[in-house]
């Protein structure tokens, strides 16, 4: 096809996508474009182009991409294609393992533009398939899905939402569950080869006139299921165990869904005293007050830093706006001021914390199951604990000195969330799964009520949560992380810096020398193959090196640990960790040619 012919098919592809689309506002944006595009407007050429030279493709995190028109976007074509395919995905599944059940459903979604549209259209896309469909009654946090996929024993969840995403984008996240899936992923995101098989539905879906759209049918919910869910989460403290309750907490929801539900249930579970951040309170689709609505950016906390130094609060509490992740910042005694902490330091914390309840309810309840863990964790007497291969391997010795096992799993909690018996997982992006038989992915409101029991405690003790992670430090040596992200414009250089990599292996970092290396693309018993390199050196140091799944980016993930033999040694062991992260990082560099 000559350059003039595939203009021409372009031009047309477009044509027809606005002639069928069932978005006035989208057809008359497209249109317009498509007249720009032929007066020889070069940005809506470029629009075009990105817009309808390519498909959207529906993997292990749904669909995913901006707001607008044409096969590569997200919009109610896309949205009704992808229903379809999923719904007969869902019918199948159910009827080669359940013959003669009707297949379930449940459908949620946040506060982004067209997440309420796209929700609807969803469910009577659902119902119309012959699925009994229910539909959230309001938009809300991610966790609440994935609760209720369980909660209300359905096959399959949708929650559209787009997360941390800038404010352009929206998503589609799919669950599995009762007759649709193995016992260890009911619940959980979809994992292959249950992408693939989604995807295969999807394409085979005919033209929008082809599929049918129930007018009624579904059910919308009542509030019982936000109120479950809060009962339940606001039931994992344990008063009798950790009873102190006196601490000051600032939240924010970072405009989006989770503020009233996270209030609520603090306040549910005893913590009273929780100021919600006034300009980031209510949902907001437009984000105004963040440059990037994700409190790992800089500068998405500083409201709540701001609010928090004034009221003299004890902790800042934050999720991103589906709330399906956790934020925490408090005042470091060492230097006086604030700041957040890493996604490793409150995954170590929480996973001690989860470690001291266990002891105390099996002190209390000799012969007890580990409360909290999933159902074959339940069956089995015991919990595992788990964390993305990413993440610090501080957890895997606080689970080993209490006699748990410990996996690691690849990145993404559709991993973490099936490790049989689990009890708690968690991943460095913020993700955290403290009750994996109440929701089997991250969660940020059961995490922050886990979070505000050990601060309490903490202060409780007259320590704060860093004295906590410094007695974790003389236990178990100083883990020190840090990251290095590279962005790039052409997908084709994440190839050509991991082949370099692997064509010219480092032989050391910080001068240490590399003892090991592991080809994470090879895959091993524990590890499905997964595009990544891990060099382990002789002090222990660690370097993982991949390119993002979601972002035109490649990823190095460092961990230096520092054995400490006293508090005394502490600020010593500080500096000289960092010292040892800034060395890896200078020779990250050398590596991949920066």
């Amino acid at each position: 096809m000559t350059s003039s012919e595939a203009d021409l098919q372009l031009l047309n592809d477009a044509r027809a996508w606005a002639a069928q689309d069932p978005d006035p506002r989208t057809a008359a944006a497209l249109t317009e474009l498509v007249e720009l595009a032929e007066n020889g407007t070069p940005a809506a050429r470029q629009d075009l182009e990105d817009s309808f030279r390519g498909t959207l493709q529906f993997g292990t995190a749904g669909l995913r991409a901006a707001l607008g028109p044409g096969p590569n976007r997200m919009n109610r074509v896309v949205v009704r294609r992808a229903a379809a395919g999923f719904a007969n995905f869902l019918v199948r599944a159910v009827a080669e393992a359940a013959s003669g059940t009707r297949p379930r459903a449940v459908v949620g979604y946040d506060a982004r533009y067209n997440s309420d549209i796209f929700a609807t259209e969803t469910a009577a896309v659902f119902t119309a398939a012959g699925i009994e469909t229910f539909l959230m009654p309001a938009p809300l946090p991610t966790p609440l899905v994935a609760y209720a996929v369980r909660a209300l024993q359905c096959d399959g969840g949708v929650m559209v939402t787009a997360s941390h995403n800038p404010p352009q984008d929206n998503g589609y996240k799919v669950y599995l569950g009762r007759h649709a899936v193995e016992e260890s992923g009911r619940g959980a995101q979809i994992v292959a080869p249950y992408d693939a098989l989604i995807a295969a539905e999807i394409s085979k879906a005919g033209d929008l006139a082809s599929i049918p759209l129930a007018q009624d049918g579904w059910t919308v919910l009542d509030d019982g299921i936000v109120q479950d869910y809060g009962a339940a989460t606001a039931g994992l403290a344990d008063r009798g165990l950790f009873p102190a309750r006196d601490l000051k907490i600032v939240m924010t929801p970072l405009h989006g869904v989770g503020g009233a539900t996270a209030v609520s249930v603090l306040q549910a579970a005893g913590f009273t005293d929780v100021t919600l951040v006034s300009e980031q309170a209510e949902p907001d689709p437009d984000f105004p007050t963040v440059s990037f609505p994700n409190p790992e950016e800089p500068g998405a906390l500083d409201l709540a830093l701001g609010e928090a130094m004034q009221a003299d609060a004890d902790i800042v509490l934050a999720n991103d706006p589906d709330a399906d992740r956790a934020a925490v910042a408090a005042k470091d005694p060492d230097t006086g001021a604030w700041r957040m902490l890493r996604g490793d330091e409150v995954g170590a914390l929480l996973g001690a914390h989860v470690v001291a309840r266990l002891a105390a309810s099996k002190a209390d309840s000799p012969g007890a199951d580990a409360a909290g863990a999933d159902d074959a964790g339940a069956d089995a007497g015991g919990g595992v604990f788990a964390n993305s291969i990413v993440s610090s391997r501080l957890l895997s010795r606080i689970a080993a000195a209490a006699g748990y096992a410990h996996e690691e799993t690849l990145t993404g909690f559709k991993w973490i969330s099936r490790v049989p018996g689990l009890v708690y997982g968690y991943e460095e992006a913020l993700g955290y799964c403290v009750a994996p038989n109440l929701v089997r992915d991250k969660d940020g409101l059961s995490a922050a009520v886990l979070i505000a029991e050990l601060a309490a405690a903490a202060k409780a003790e007259g320590k704060t949560i860093f004295d906590t992670l410094d007695e974790l430090y003389l236990v178990h040596g100083l883990h020190a992380s840090d990251q290095l992200s590279i962005r790039v414009a052409d997908l084709g250089l994440l190839d050509a810096m991991m082949n370099r990599l692997r064509v010219n292996p480092p032989e050391s970092f910080g001068g240490s020398a590399v003892e090991s290396f592991v080809d994470l693309a090879e895959g091993s018993e524990q590890l499905p193959p997964t595009d990544g390199l891990l060099y382990m050196t002789r002090d222990l140091s660690r370097v993982i090196i991949r390119p993002s799944g979601t972002e035109p980016k490649l990823k190095c993930y460092l961990e230096v640990i520092q054995s400490v033999g006293s508090a005394a040694e502490l600020p010593e062991a500080r500096l000289a960790a960092r010292a040892a992260l800034d060395q890896v990082l200078t020779d990250v560099r050398e590596a991949l040619g920066l």
